[in-house]
């Protein structure tokens, strides 16, 4: 997937130009529901993926991880959600595990998909553990992430030679990447399926986004071309 970039950057008016590069391992046919009704439909079409960014306005040239995926939904987001953290981490196989924690406004009152996704496009679901509370956004959006699953919060690698376990360290944020009043999207450090994890993270309040003055607000912060 090739993609031109040749934008003017708001509020500070600036160019950006360049190329984005998504190279694919494999295709995945795999879709979940997000709500009890199916409404909202989510599917990763690359999870396990490459990426490689050459933009010349602003100088700016890396490669790394990357995940392509697709989100449909038949009513708004405000609709069947409260909030939602969504994260995917790549593990040291080449495969990546993706989850979505959903906090719904009707039916069952959480809801959580994760699901681990293979280099070959073949998927499998993993068991994680309770919600971990992270640090809270600029904006005092909650974040959170969930744990691994009992036994499964340690490597080999971390056992010592008396056979104990380390516990793990505990989730925290390492970057924050966009902080808005209803959105934020971050980079976290985990323990998942028994790997010291670097993960992408976001959240969302759906109940901040529904708001008269955040609808306000998006025409300056996603401006719509005709």
């Amino acid at each position: 997937l090739t993609i031109l970039i040749d934008e003017i950057a708001n509020p500070l008016p600036r160019r950006v130009h360049g190329t984005v590069r998504v190279r694919t391992q494999a295709l995945s046919s795999f879709v979940a529901s997000l709500d009890d009704a199916g409404r909202h439909r989510w599917g990763p079409i690359a999870p396990c993926a490459r990426v490689q960014v050459r933009l010349d306005a602003p100088g700016l040239d890396w490669e790394g991880h990357a995940y392509l995926d697709s989100n449909e939904g038949d009513e708004p987001i405000s609709e069947p959600f409260t909030t939602w953290d969504w994260m995917r981490a790549p593990l040291r196989d080449g495969s990546c595990v993706v989850a979505y924690d959903i906090r719904q406004r009707e039916g069952r009152a959480e809801r959580l998909i994760a699901t681990r996704f293979l280099p070959d496009g073949s998927q499998q679901p993993v068991q994680l553990g309770p919600r971990i509370g992270l640090a809270p956004t600029g904006w005092r959006i909650g974040r959170h992430l969930r744990g691994p699953a009992p036994g499964d919060s340690a490597s080999a690698a971390d056992e010592p030679h008396d056979g104990h376990a380390i516990a793990p360290q505990s989730a925290r944020v390492l970057r924050t990447l966009e902080d808005t009043p209803f959105y934020a999207r971050s980079m976290v450090q985990a323990q998942l399926c028994g790997e010291e994890v670097v993960a992408m993270h976001e959240t969302l309040d759906a109940r901040r986004f529904a708001s008269p003055l955040v609808q306000a607000l998006l025409p300056w912060r996603m401006p719509r071309r005709g």
